[in-house]
């Protein structure tokens, strides 16, 4: 909280300097805050290692090395070059001011922080014995009053801090467990044989939802923002380059932290808590203090940064869209109200549910299929299509998913449609009516051309 108000906005500072640093952030500061935000699962990533082993690896890290790869190289220079604010921007651009409110729904949902927040809240209750309303009051106050003065700004000083905490409190409790229980040969004689394969002993379908998941990748407005907030082009594609490696590294000490906890206490009920559990078993006082410290970064470190999102297309999307010709000061100032509503909506999701995985799944499945193509098309030319079909797309995709969200249950007697995820439903509904989009589009063009 203290880095958090070291950052000043100057009285009149606009929406740039608000919302983006003033498009100004350098290339360690880009990987910091990059590598930092895309963890706040830490909980959940412990829990799937703790059931399947490695396979966490193959579905939670692979596909989104592969996909942010492809992003920085593709995508990453074209948004900045586009020096907008966000993804509903570049929509409504391309495709129309309709197209452009639905995305901005769409993405309000998507990155609201309640998982995060479940997940402080969860750690709080754990730690000290705090009651899960007054842990997600704590989690709010500890995320968001900085955001107020400092803006992105803010935002960035204190992911750059906890990407530092995070790395040194899983360094330690692997080095700790590598010299008081072993190393290979330890896991390798207390774990089932299933758990050290990539498959894991799952199906490949289910492998292959998880990288179909991974295509979240390209709606994720945090990596939009952080390109719309680099310096230049290089500081946006080879940010995330460099960021990958990073997320390697990472991936590493939580998988082994995980394979470790599985090793020695096989009998965890809830394996959500196999991290602190196994801190507790095996660390010394101070160090446990050390690697709480590095959940909580890992976890605060996504809750300020979707809240800030949140807010931003609470301010810059919904109020800067309908209410035309505000200024920049009047976008800040309903940023500052957004963090608010963000906030509140966040704390009644996070009491009411008391799954995060579910809270994931849910808005993951439903949200992505109305996002992703129209992203990928608003900046290749080649693969747009006309406004009228990018709005049908956009609807009919969440809508399916939805749909097959809510009802599938009902329909557990036929055993081929259990394969079918609500992603997938989703998207081949979005991939069929933009490849009609594109086949239309093409036939208009070329009798124009004939014309």
């Amino acid at each position: 909280m203290l880095l958090g108000f070291i950052p000043k906005m100057r009285k009149g500072s606009g929406a740039d300097a608000y919302l983006l640093s003033n498009r100004n952030v350098g290339l360690v500061l880009f990987i910091l805050t990059n590598v930092a935000t895309w963890y706040g699962g830490i909980l959940g990533v412990g829990e799937f290692t703790y059931n399947y082993g490695i396979l966490s690896w193959v579905t939670q890290g692979l596909p989104y090395y592969l996909f942010a790869v492809f992003f920085a190289v593709f995508f990453a220079g074209k948004i900045r070059k586009a020096s907008l604010f966000t993804i509903p921007d570049k929509l409504e651009e391309v495709y129309g001011r309709k197209v452009g409110l639905i995305a901005s729904v769409l993405v309000f949902v998507l990155v609201s922080p309640a998982p995060y927040l479940l997940m402080i809240a969860n750690l709080l209750n754990l730690i000290f014995g705090i009651n899960i309303l007054s842990a997600i009051f704590i989690g709010i106050i500890l995320s968001s009053l900085y955001l107020f003065k400092g803006g992105y700004r803010a935002n960035i000083f204190t992911d750059a801090f906890q990407f530092f905490v995070m790395f040194i409190g899983f360094i330690a409790i692997v080095f700790v467990a590598y010299n008081k229980l072993g190393g290979i040969d330890f896991i390798n004689a207390k774990l089932p044989e299933s758990y050290l394969t990539f498959t894991g002993g799952v199906s490949p379908v289910y492998i292959f939802v998880w990288f179909l998941i991974a295509l979240w990748t390209f709606a994720d407005p945090g990596f939009h923002q952080r390109c719309y907030s680099a310096k230049d082009e290089k500081v946006a594609k080879y940010g995330i380059i460099i960021s990958v490696f990073f997320w390697m590294l990472f991936d590493f000490l939580t998988t082994a932290t995980g394979l470790y906890a599985r090793a020695s206490i096989p009998d965890i009920s809830n394996p959500v808590l196999s991290f602190p559990l196994f801190a507790e078993l095996i660390l010394p006082v101070g160090l446990k203090g050390i690697f709480y410290a590095a959940l909580f970064a890992t976890i605060l470190s996504t809750l300020n940064s979707f809240l800030f999102l949140s807010a931003t297309t609470f301010g810059r999307d919904f109020v800067f869209k309908i209410k035309k010709g505000i200024s920049g000061n009047e976008v800040v100032k309903y940023t500052r109200i957004g963090i608010v509503v963000s906030a509140l909506l966040s704390a009644i999701l996070a009491y009411q549910f008391t799954s995060v995985v579910e809270i994931w799944y849910s808005v993951g499945s439903v949200i992505i299929p109305g996002l992703v193509l129209l992203i990928i098309s608003a900046y290749w030319s080649g693969l747009r299509i006309s406004n009228k079909y990018a709005m049908i797309e956009s609807i009919a995709a969440v809508s399916v998913s939805l749909v097959w969200l809510l009802f599938r249950r009902y329909f557990s007697d036929i055993h081929f449609l259990n394969y079918i995820e609500p992603m997938i439903a989703g998207m081949v509904v979005a991939f069929i009516i933009h490849l009609v989009g594109i086949i239309k589009n093409k036939k208009l063009k070329f009798q124009v051309n004939s014309y």
